[in-house]
């Protein structure tokens, strides 16, 4: 049936932009899981073995997360029913911030939905139109939209170069702000702690030298880095020994901790304003009495099995350099994010593809996740990962690398 007076759809051209991704190889269809997250699972009913996850300590189905979770809801029920600063703070959230501010050693945490979220909602409170953010150039999305959504200019160094960023600030304290040359009423330098495409460090040591030489502050996004560095899985921070002299983390509970949401940690006087004026905070339902408790539990897991930790470098040195043995490119990785490098995008998705019909759910990454010519899977191996299923993995990699053309017989 036709509605009456119905003309030409105006969102037409989205079907002709999604057939020119398909012809430049950029279009990534979204495969169904139907299991449980873990080591193997169930997509697109095939099981296969999983490098795709960022589960990196196994704890979206461990038993104590899951029991916190039932029995959560059981108490407060499915949902929060409102936001925080209205009828939505319950008893669950300021607890579970306030044992994320002990785990990270900071006076005060505010949770947030995700991640990304924490980035957007954070940056446009701290700095605005008489502030300056220096940018490290691979930072993670929700940084550079965190940047966008504030009135404050920004510059970018190159990645990890910090002899670029220690000029960059010299310059900004020298001159001031460009219309009149007053001095910045804030410098904030902003970058991942770990890279989630390369899987490198950040320099923090230097970055944190750099930034007190010139009085900016620093913020941290430490996502990739949560539960995977640093004593008990703390982050950056504290694998740098650097308590007391980052002034923003940001924190995620949607990857090694096995749930969901983000976190901002800092000062007192932080929290108290991203309260106020954070908008992803201010309009947005808080989590579920179930997320905030599988939280919870998450804390008191890293704190209690540091095992799972161990047991995922392990894995992580072995597959990584199985993989280089291999003769495949696994570019700057020091951490279990390990991306096997493409450069071209037919390639990537070609190579996934193989990898998937040889039992392997090991995804491409293509533009904008990451530029044009550096197409590549990326793999994250876990702690749930036995040996036995690495090797599967490294056969098929060795397999369909061979008959590529990516790595010699």
């Amino acid at each position: 049936m036709t509605t009456q007076g119905a003309g030409p759809n105006p969102l037409r051209f989205l079907a002709d932009e999604i057939e020119a991704l398909k012809r430049q190889n950029l279009y990534r269809p979204m495969r169904v899981l139907s299991s449980a997250q873990g080591a193997e699972v169930m997509v697109d009913g095939a099981q296969l073995i999983s490098l795709s996850s960022n589960n990196y300590l196994g704890l979206a189905t461990h038993p104590r997360l899951e029991e916190a979770a039932i029995a959560a809801t059981r108490e407060f029920g499915a949902g929060s029913g409102a936001v925080r600063t209205i009828a939505g703070n319950m008893t669950l959230h300021e607890q579970l911030e306030s044992e994320l501010a002990a785990f990270k050693r900071t006076e005060a945490v505010l949770t947030f939905q995700s991640g990304f979220a924490a980035n957007t909602g954070t940056i446009p409170v701290v700095a605005g139109e008489k502030d300056l953010i220096v940018s490290d150039a691979l930072n993670h999305a929700s940084i550079i939209d965190g940047m966008r959504m504030s009135k404050a200019p920004r510059v970018v160094f190159p990645h990890k170069d910090t002899a670029a960023l220690r000029e960059l600030l010299r310059t900004a304290r020298a001159k001031g702000r460009p219309e009149t040359g007053e001095p910045y009423r804030l410098i904030l330098v902003v970058t991942d702690g770990v890279f989630s495409m390369d899987g490198d460090i950040a320099p923090l040591p230097e970055i944190v030298a750099a930034a007190e030489e010139f009085g900016a502050a620093v913020m941290v996004d430490d996502a990739h880095a949560s539960g995977v560095l640093g004593r008990n899985g703390r982050g950056t921070v504290d694998h740098f020994s650097l308590h007391g002299r980052v002034h923003i983390q940001v924190g995620t509970m949607s990857k090694a901790m096995g749930v969901l949401g983000g976190y901002v940690a800092g000062g007192q006087a932080l929290r108290d304003m991203l309260i106020q004026r954070a908008r992803p905070f201010l309009f947005s339902t808080s989590h579920p009495p179930a997320v905030a408790a599988a939280c919870l539990a998450a804390i008191h897991v890293l704190l209690e099995e540091p095992e799972l930790i161990d047991r995922l470098w392990a894995n992580t040195i072995y597959f990584k350099g199985e993989l280089r043995r291999l003769g495949f490119d696994t570019g700057a990785s020091e951490t279990p994010i390990t991306p096997v490098m493409m450069g071209d995008s037919a390639m990537a998705q070609r190579f996934s593809g193989r990898l998937f019909e040889e039992g392997v759910f090991a995804q491409a990454v293509v533009y904008p996740t990451v530029a044009l010519d550096k197409a590549r899977i990326r793999t994250i191996v876990t702690a749930e990962h036995s040996t036995e299923q690495l090797d599967r993995c490294l056969a098929a990699f060795g397999a369909v690398g061979r008959e590529l053309g990516l790595v010699s017989a």
